[in-house]
Order: structure tokens, then sequence, then C-alpha cells
């Protein structure tokens, strides 16, 4: 009896991954176009996360908004109230004493540690049985995230948001027993970012896992506006810290990590690198950290509002993703005219639609989690 096969072309299959998705760290949607586990075309889908901050901002004076911008990046809170206040500084021709500055430093680059270990953490349970099970590594990254925000709540009465960073210096100073606590810290902190590092450029899961996977090239990463991470990973030295100095980073010696292919493996690994060179830079701010004030300007009164003079003004910074830039419209008054946050993770984010397309679904986890985007930097 003949057989007769029946061919019939049922299209590619749609899976929707989010946008409440554990892997998708945070609030966002890729619609996957399948054929089998391989992925041909990915659209992406942003704006769950959207708050509005940019409009709040034009009800608001100036010296009320840094708080609200600490709730964007809410990895490194302190880095958007840094880059907003350097840019106003910059528009006013504010001084900041040499000592305010100097712990706006050491506070940034313990963020910047903190976030790449929540970075690395959660890339453990997104890659499941890689970095020594996945949750064992989530635990001890958590573990000495720990330890930093109990070395905030210490200098500032808050552990994660705190609203340290003011226009013209700081609102908290450190002590003696606040020094002790960030010296201690750091002997705590460098054996074991070194054994993590260790760890995972030794695992053999994990390197199967990502390397070669999501390979950026530096022209496209230049294209598309990638920075931080993303772009060192590509072998981009690009680094705002060095190449535009702010605050007193150009007396800092310290060395910008890059990558060689571009991969998952590298962007991971230049995070790691960043986390030992952001100690030697807390190290550096303890033993050279100057007497003086803390603050440039006297205490706020209704009738001394802050007003810039009228004009528009961009200043960047290097937050954990990348150039964390804000453009400024001032009309004379004490409320900005219109604010335009640069965003490094929308910028980063941007790649996914190009990295995604001949890969499979378990590389599209990978290759998210290595851009490690935060969604209230991406939404806004």
């Amino acid at each position: 009896m003949e057989r007769r096969v029946i061919e019939q072309d049922f299209g590619d299959l749609a899976l929707n991954m989010g946008p409440q998705h554990p892997s998708t760290h945070g609030v966002f949607r890729l619609k996957l176009h399948l054929e089998g586990e391989k992925i041909n075309k990915v659209e992406s889908f942003l704006g769950y996360l959207h708050r509005g901050v940019e409009k709040l901002t034009e009800k608001l004076d100036y010296d009320m908004i840094p708080p609200v911008l600490e709730r964007d990046d809410y990895l490194s809170p302190t880095s958007n109230s840094l880059g907003f206040i350097n840019t106003v500084e910059s528009m006013c021709g504010i001084e900041v004493p040499d000592r305010a500055s100097y712990i706006r430093i050491l506070v940034a680059e313990f963020q910047r540690i903190s976030s790449h270990l929540v970075a690395l953490g959660t890339y453990g349970l997104d890659l499941g049985g890689a970095l020594g099970g996945g949750a064992s590594l989530f635990l001890y990254c958590f573990r000495e995230r720990e330890k930093i925000l109990d070395f905030m709540e210490s200098l500032t009465g808050t552990r994660f948001h705190t609203n340290i960073n003011q226009v013209g210096g700081i609102r908290y100073d450190l002590n003696d027993s606040t020094i002790k606590q960030a010296n201690d810290l750091i002997r705590y902190l460098r054996p074991k970012l070194n054994e993590y590092f260790d760890v995972i450029s030794q695992d053999e899961i994990f390197i199967k896992r990502t390397r070669n996977i999501g390979v950026i090239s530096k022209k496209l990463a230049s294209e598309s506006g990638g920075s931080g991470p993303v772009a060192r990973g590509s072998g981009i030295h690009f680094d705002l810290r060095k190449d535009s100095p702010y605050e007193k980073y150009s007396e800092m010696e310290f060395v910008t990590p890059v990558g060689e292919i571009g991969d998952a493996y590298d962007r991971t690994m230049v995070r790691m690198k960043e986390t030992i060179q952001s100690l030697n830079i807390c190290e550096q701010v303890l033993d050279r950290l100057p007497e003086g004030p803390i603050s440039s300007r006297k205490p706020i009164k209704s009738a001394k509002l802050l007003k810039p003079p009228k004009g528009s003004h961009y200043k960047a910074i290097e937050s954990p993703r990348g150039e964390l830039g804000f453009f400024i419209v001032s009309d004379g008054t004490s409320i900005p005219y219109r604010m335009k946050i640069r965003a490094p993770s929308f910028s980063n984010l941007s790649i996914v639609e190009k990295l995604l397309p001949n890969t499979y679904i378990a590389d599209a986890v990978v290759i998210l989690g290595s851009l490690d985007p935060v969604f209230g930097d991406v939404d806004r």
C-alpha cells in the first residue's frame, strides 16, 4: 500500500518571553519567532515600568530632584543623583569641596561593586546548573552585597537609597568609625571577589554557555550607543572616569578592563575585573581623604532657591551600566524647563533585536543577562 506524506507549512511559532519572566530582570517582553528552538526574529516591547520621571522634574525644584532620580537605576541609586548634580553644578559653576568629591567617589564605587554582584548572582540563576549550582552563587553574591549595604547604613542611615548627594556637596561625612568599617569591608571583599572571578573564569559549564554567544562587534556596539561593560566587553576602551574625568577621578589610578571577542563571557569578566578596580579606587580615597567641609552651599531657604542661568547643558558619568547623561534646559527659574536622561540600559538593550536571531531560546536568557539591563533605567 502506498504511503502518502503530507507536507504542511505551519509557519513560525511566536513565543512571548515576559513581561513577567524571571530571566528578563524586570518587566520586559520579548516576542520570539521560532523555528523549533531556533530564533528567527525578535520583537521587543518596553514601557511596562514607565514612571514619567523626566516630566515629573518639570514640577520640582532642582534640590528636590536627586532623591527622585535614585529610583531609576535602582541597583546603583547614587549614580543617578550624582549624574544630575554634576550637570547642575556645571551649569551654575558651583565648586564642590575636595572631601565631598572623594566621598562621592567612595559611595559610587561601592555601589558599582554592589550592582555587579547582583548582576553576577542573578546570572547564576539564569544559567541554572552553571556557576556553582546557580543558587549558591546567588546567595554568596548577595551576602557580600549585604556587607556593602551595612556600610551605607552606617554612613547615611539608609541601606540603599542613600540620598547622600546634593548640589554643592554631600549630606553625610565619614568619621573614624565609618572609615574603619570601609577599610575592613575592602579587606573582606578582595579575597571574595578574586575567588568568584577564579570560579566563573574556570567553570566549564559557564564557559560553554557563554563563549561565542551573543557576540557584539565593535561596530555594532558603537553604532547602537553601547557603553559600559557592554562596550568594553567588545574591546572598546571607553570609560568616562578616564576619558572625561569628573569629581576627582583624574587623581585615581585604576585600569579599564576590556574584552576581546565581545561575547557574554567577556562582558561578565569585564564586570568582575571592574569590581577589583573599584576596590583599588576605594582604597585610594580612604588613603588620600582630605580634611575640610563637605558642602560649598549654605542651608537652603525658600527665598534662595537654585536658579541656573538660561540655556541647555549636557554632562554624563560612568554608571555601572555605562554612560548615564543628563540634558537639562533651564529657563532661569528654580525648576527645569526640560530634562532628558541618556540611560545606558536603554542603549545597551537596543542591541538585543540584532543579537538574538539565529540563536536558541536557551541563548536568549544568557544574552539578555549579559547585558545587565535595569528597567527603571530603561523606561524611566
